[in-house]
């Protein structure tokens, strides 16, 4: 009987295949009638790979027992994930092991010991808002394709505004610090000389700007990008904490003009990448005012301090910027990549730099207000929801929440500090005596090894750098929520553990 059935079964199939054929619409050889894809086996395959993702990487965030990262050389992890792209898919089963190996291999930056970047930890409202945009893989610039997220863009713009203490404003989300540093140039210069947009660069001044020594190096990267050259990028003295000096700048400010150039722009630093050092932006402003220069504060690492009302005073006078970037991605655990570029023009600056008008996607004859398609306010097209995960973490924590981290966060650097000078061995960098210079040349070559080894044993991440004239030093980055004091008191004792025969 069950031969039968599956006899039956099986003439039934070839008559439904037949009568499929028989209704065929072909174009050019191909079967255009139903999907082609297998939407219960895509499912399937989703469900099997979130449980992987739950398992293998949610649950064990916060466990300090696992290693940070599995360190292999390139070429053998080349082999192990088997890179190569065929002709032929793979199964499901293939599909999720290389999710288990993607997963096995890579850096752990959620893990409370990864202290390499200046970002760090995973904060699970943020991670479920990019869950829910994967899935729905909008674009933002329209209203009528992007409803929700505009909205949300447009009410995250207006709170980070209002902790600048601007009163109006305007703003986007960018992919990176480096592209906001980027549209705050090019408005500067926008502002500065309106017709450059039409016109181009010929019969332009040469156009000058003003950074600190410490800047972060998409400075120049923008000023090489966007044709006013390097070269006209004047790097300002700092102090020995890595602040801008507003005497400096002043003179260079003054060495500009009798050379005949254009100043147009400052860029202050709160947060500068490797010191942490926040420029005095009230005398900087003070000298911008003077000159009727745009003054751009580059806050992608510092601006969350804002949130704080016992550490906002660290970005005292932010509010007589002209923009400002702020990336909550880094100490606030928002979700790479999380960056706005905010402006305080409300005259619609942005919108008259950047627009191009393209009639397919900005039509002004829509059946609603197009004030909501701010697309045109943007250099890309295609842009992805990045306030989404702001909003809905905010939306959790509440304000008094996110000020939680940023105080936590700070405290922990505090009690570092602290724990670094009872140490013997140990010494701050900015305490470093300038004596027995052999002695620093050879330390210089330890925090190599020391990093070779604990990225092999995997125990932790800890970046190093020279810096200014400043032999190799640890640079210790303290944001995860996960971190704790003992966390800080492991750093210690695994950098003397691995370096004990050095």
């Amino acid at each position: 009987i069950l031969f039968l059935f599956m006899q039956l079964y099986h003439v039934l199939g070839q008559n439904e295949m037949l009568q499929k054929k028989k209704n065929a619409v072909l174009v050019d050889g191909v079967i255009l009638n139903g999907p082609i894809m297998d939407s219960k086996a895509g499912e399937k395959f989703v469900e099997e790979a979130c449980k992987i993702i739950m398992e293998e990487v949610i649950q064990k965030a916060d466990d300090v027992t696992e290693k940070v990262c599995e360190w292999q050389a390139p070429e053998t992890l080349k082999q192990i994930l088997d890179l190569e792209m065929r002709d032929t898919g793979e199964s499901h089963q293939k599909l999720l092991q290389l999710c288990r190996d993607v997963i096995q291999y890579s850096v752990k930056t959620s893990h409370p010991r990864f202290f390499n970047q200046l970002y760090a930890g995973i904060d699970y409202y943020s991670l479920v808002a990019r869950f829910i945009t994967e899935a729905l893989n909008p674009s933002v610039y329209t209203y009528e394709v992007s409803p929700v997220f505009l909205l949300v863009e447009e009410a995250v713009i207006k709170k980070m505004i209002e902790f600048i203490g601007w009163e109006e404003g305007d703003g986007i989300f960018n992919p990176g610090g480096s592209v906001s540093n980027m549209y705050a140039m090019n408005l500067a210069r926008y502002k500065f000389c309106p017709e450059i947009k039409e016109k181009g660069l010929s019969g332009l001044p040469r156009l000058v700007l003003f950074t600190s020594e410490e800047c972060h190096y998409s400075m120049k990267k923008a000023a090489s990008f966007l044709g006013i050259g390097t070269e006209n990028v004047y790097f300002i003295k700092t102090d020995e904490r890595g602040k801008m000096i507003p005497e400096e700048l002043e003179k260079q400010v003054q060495r500009a003009r009798k050379e005949g150039s254009a100043p147009f722009l400052v860029c202050a630093t709160a947060g500068t990448t490797v010191l942490g050092a926040f420029d005095p932006l009230d005398k900087i402003a003070d000298i911008c005012e003077k000159h009727g220069l745009w003054l751009h504060v580059d806050a992608s690492w510092g601006g969350s301090a804002l949130i704080s009302r016992k550490h906002c005073r660290l970005l005292h006078g932010i509010h007589r910027a002209d923009s400002v970037a702020w990336n909550p991605h880094k100490m606030l655990l928002a979700g790479i990549q999380c960056c706005a570029l905010l402006v305080k023009d409300n005259s619609g600056l942005l919108k008259k730099c950047y627009s191009a008008k393209a009639a397919y996607l900005f039509q002004q004859d829509k059946f609603y207000d197009v004030s909501y398609d701010t697309g045109d306010k943007s250099i890309q097209c295609s842009r992805r929801p990045d306030a989404f995960k702001f909003w809905l973490m905010w939306k959790a924590l509440g304000t008094t929440g996110l000020e939680e981290r940023v105080n936590r966060a700070l405290a922990l650097a505090r009690y570092l500090v602290e724990e670094i000078k009872k140490r013997e061995g140990f010494q701050l960098l900015l305490e470093v005596s300038k004596n027995g210079t052999e002695l620093l040349l050879l330390l210089g070559r330890v925090a190599p090894i020391i990093k070779e080894r604990m990225m092999k044993k995997g125990s932790m991440m800890l970046g190093y750098q020279p810096h200014q004239g400043k032999v190799n030093f640890f640079r210790q980055v303290v944001i995860s929520p996960h971190v704790s004091r003992e966390d800080m008191d492991f750093l210690l004792d695994e950098i003397e553990l691995l370096a004990k025969d050095l």
